[in-house]
Formats: structure tokens, sequence, C-alpha cells
């Protein structure tokens, strides 16, 4: 298992604005973190689909756990 950090942003003329993010602890694999983070983040803010208050999600980084 992998923990990884998702990173949201708002892209204002061209330039991406980060909005927040999303720590996922435990995943199998980018794919799963990133869809349990867009459904985490959207939840924390309210809406029914993150991308009411995102433009961009993607992935910060990742390390192996053991």
């Amino acid at each position: 298992m992998s923990s990884y950090r998702i990173q949201f942003a708002k892209e204002i003329f061209g330039v991406p604005f980060t909005v927040g993010h999303v720590d996922i602890s435990r995943a199998r694999d980018a794919g799963r973190a990133l869809r349990a983070a867009e459904i985490r983040f959207a939840r924390n803010h309210g809406v029914t689909d993150w991308r009411e208050r995102a433009d961009i999600a993607a992935l910060a980084g990742g390390r192996s756990e053991d």
C-alpha cells in the first residue's frame, strides 16, 4: 500500500492556483487514490462534484509503505 497527496487547483487565465489538497494514507494504486481524493474533496467542500470548486486534480507525490 502507498500513501498519496492529491492537489486541487483552480485555473485562472491558464495559471493553476492551488485551492486545497487531500492526503490518502492507503491506496492500492494512484488511480484509486485519485478517485478517493476527489470524493473526499467534494464532501469536505459540501458539493456533489469536486469540479464545482477546482479545475485540476493532480497527484502531488506518493511513497511506498511496507
